[in-house]
C-alpha cells in the first residue's frame, strides 16, 4: 500500500506532508467502515447483475470485502493516512487482497457519490440510536409523573413563583418535548431516504447501472433525481444537526432546571452520588457535575449548526472539498447528545425529590393569587379586572404582615370585600389549587392522569 489507487498522473510531484495533513479524513471518516463496505457491496452486486464486470470478478471483490469486513471486527486492520479517507483506504486493502481485480469495483461511481451515500447510511442507522435513547429519558420522566401525579411544586414564570403544579405535569412537558424532537428525527429521515448512489462525479454515468437496484438493497426508498444535487447536498446533515441541537437544548433545560432545583436554595432534589462530584477544598459541597456538563454540551451542539450552515454558504455546485468538514461536525454532535441523553436519563431515574420542601415553597408564596380573582368572579362575579385589582391589594397587604394567603383570616380578607366568605379557603389551598386546572392539557391530577396514559401509548 505505497500508492494511492486514486493517484493523477498529471501530478508530477507527490503531496506535502502539509497536504496530507489537511487532506486526510481517515481519522474521522473511519466511522462509515461498515456502511462503505455495505455500499460497495451492493455496488458490485448491480455491476454483475448489469454485465458491467463479470460474475467471476464480482465474486472474488464481494469475498474480498467480507474478508476486511471481518478482519475489521476482529481488529486486524490498519488505516493509513497517506490514502486520505476510508473510501481510498478500502480499495487499497481490497488491492491487497484480491489484486488489480479491485479496480473494478470504483466502474459507474465516484467518490463523490460514494461518500454521501455512506454518510447517509451512517445517519440513518444512527439516528435510530438516538430516537431509542430519546425514548428511554422519556420512559424515565413518566416514571416520575406516575408516582406524583398529586405532588405539588411551584410552576414558575421570569423563575418567580406562579401557579401550583404537580411534579408529574412538569415532567410530561418534557416527555412533550423530546416526543417533537423524535419526530422531526423520522421527518428528517424521510426527507434523507433517498439514494445518490449512481451519481457519479456530478454528471451521472455512461455505464448502464441501476440505481434503483442499489436504492432498494441499501434500504433507500427511491434514487435522487438530479446527480449533481446528489453530490453537493448536505441538507440532510443540516437537518440531523438541527433536530440533534434542538434536542441538545431542551436537554441543557432540564438540566439547568436539575442544577438550580439541587441547590441549598431551592432544596427540591437529592442528586445520585453517581452523577455528582466533590470539592477539592470544600468538604460539604455535592456539585451537580453531570448535570453541568450536558449544559454545557449544548453550546457544543449549537456551533456546530453554526458552523455547517457556514460551510455551505458559500460553495458553488457542485461538490468541494469544504464538504469533508460535514461529518466532523455531524459525528461529534450526535456523541454529544447522544451522551446528554444517556446522562440525564440515568439521572432521572436515580433522582429524588423532597416533596415537603416543594410544597412548603408553594404555601410561602402567593401561588393561588390567581384562584383567589377567579373565585372573586365566579362567586361575587367581579370582572376579571377588577379582581385583579382587589387580589393584588389582598397579596400586597398579606406580604406587609408576612403572611401567606391561606394563613389570613376571613376578617382581614373582608376588609377588602364584606362578601368574601369562608369558601374561600378552598381555592387557597395549593392542592385544591391544581385540582381546580381541569382544563384539556391542565394540571389537575385527574387530567395529568389522562395525559400519562396518552403518552405511554403515544411514545413508549
Amino acid at each position: 500500500m505505497k500508492k494511492s489507487p486514486a493517484r493523477n498522473m498529471l501530478l508530477k510531484k507527490a503531496p506535502s506532508k502539509l497536504l496530507e495533513r489537511i487532506n486526510s479524513s481517515i481519522d474521522v471518516d473511519v466511522r462509515l467502515f461498515q456502511e462503505d463496505i455495505e455500499a460497495s457491496r451492493v455496488h458490485c452486486k448491480m455491476l454483475i447483475k448489469t454485465k458491467i464486470i463479470s460474475l467471476k470478478d464480482g465474486k472474488k471483490i464481494i469475498n474480498g470485502l467480507q474478508q476486511i469486513l471481518r478482519d475489521v471486527k476482529k481488529d486486524k486492520i490498519k488505516l493509513d493516512s497517506k490514502f486520505e479517507d476510508i473510501h481510498m483506504n478500502v480499495e487499497a486493502l481490497l488491492h491487497s487482497k484480491i489484486g488489480p481485480i479491485a479496480g473494478k469495483l470504483h466502474t459507474g461511481r465516484s467518490r463523490n457519490d460514494q461518500v454521501v451515500t455512506d454518510f447517509k447510511l451512517w445517519i440513518k442507522k444512527h439516528s435510530q440510536i438516538i430516537d431509542d435513547e430519546i425514548r428511554k429519558l422519556q420512559k424515565a420522566l413518566i416514571k416520575i409523573a406516575k408516582r406524583n401525579t398529586s405532588t405539588v411544586m411551584p410552576g414558575y414564570t421570569h423563575l418567580q413563583i406562579a401557579q401550583p403544579v404537580s411534579l408529574a405535569h412538569h415532567c410530561l412537558a418534557y416527555v412533550e418535548m423530546m416526543g417533537r424532537n423524535r419526530s422531526r428525527i423520522s421527518d428528517c429521515i424521510k426527507r434523507l431516504n433517498e439514494s445518490p448512489l449512481g451519481a457519479g462525479a456530478l454528471a451521472g454515468t455512461s455505464f448502464p447501472i441501476d440505481r434503483k437496484m442499489t436504492a432498494r438493497l441499501l434500504g433507500f426508498s427511491k434514487p435522487t433525481i438530479n446527480s449533481i444535487d446528489s453530490v453537493s447536498d448536505r441538507d440532510f446533515a443540516v437537518e440531523f444537526i438541527f433536530v440533534l441541537s434542538l434536542t441538545g437544548i431542551h436537554l441543557s433545560r432540564l438540566a439547568e432546571e436539575i442544577i438550580l432545583w439541587s441547590s441549598q436554595h431551592f432544596n427540591f432534589v437529592k442528586l445520585p452520588d453517581e452523577l455528582s462530584t466533590g470539592s477539592s477544598i470544600m468538604p460539604q459541597k455535592k456539585n451537580p457535575d453531570g448535570a453541568e456538563l450536558v449544559r454545557a454540551n449544548a453550546s457544543s451542539v449549537i456551533s456546530n449548526l453554526n458552523n455547517i450552515l457556514s460551510l455551505l454558504k458559500g460553495l458553488p455546485l457542485s461538490y468541494s472539498k469544504d464538504l469533508q468538514d460535514d461529518k466532523r461536525l455531524t459525528f461529534n454532535t450526535y456523541d454529544n447528545v447522544l451522551l446528554g441523553l444517556q446522562v440525564m436519563a440515568e439521572l432521572m431515574n436515580k433522582i429524588k425529590f423532597n416533596k415537603k420542601t416543594m410544597l412548603q415553597a408553594v404555601e410561602e408564596s402567593y401561588a393561588t393569587s390567581t384562584d383567589l380573582a377567579d373565585w372573586l368572579v365566579k362567586k361575587l362575579h367581579y370582572p376579571f379586572r377588577e379582581a385583579y385589582q382587589i387580589t393584588g391589594k389582598i397579596v400586597d397587604y398579606a406580604n406587609s404582615k408576612n403572611k401567606s394567603l391561606s394563613n389570613m383570616s376571613l376578617k382581614e380578607l373582608q376588609k377588602f370585600d364584606n362578601n368574601i366568605s369562608n369558601d374561600i379557603f378552598r381555592v387557597l389551598s395549593p392542592l385544591n389549587s391544581m385540582k381546580s386546572k381541569n382544563s384539556f392539557g391542565g394540571s389537575a391530577p385527574e387530567i395529568v392522569k389522562k395525559s400519562i396514559q396518552y403518552v405511554i401509548k403515544k411514545y413508549l
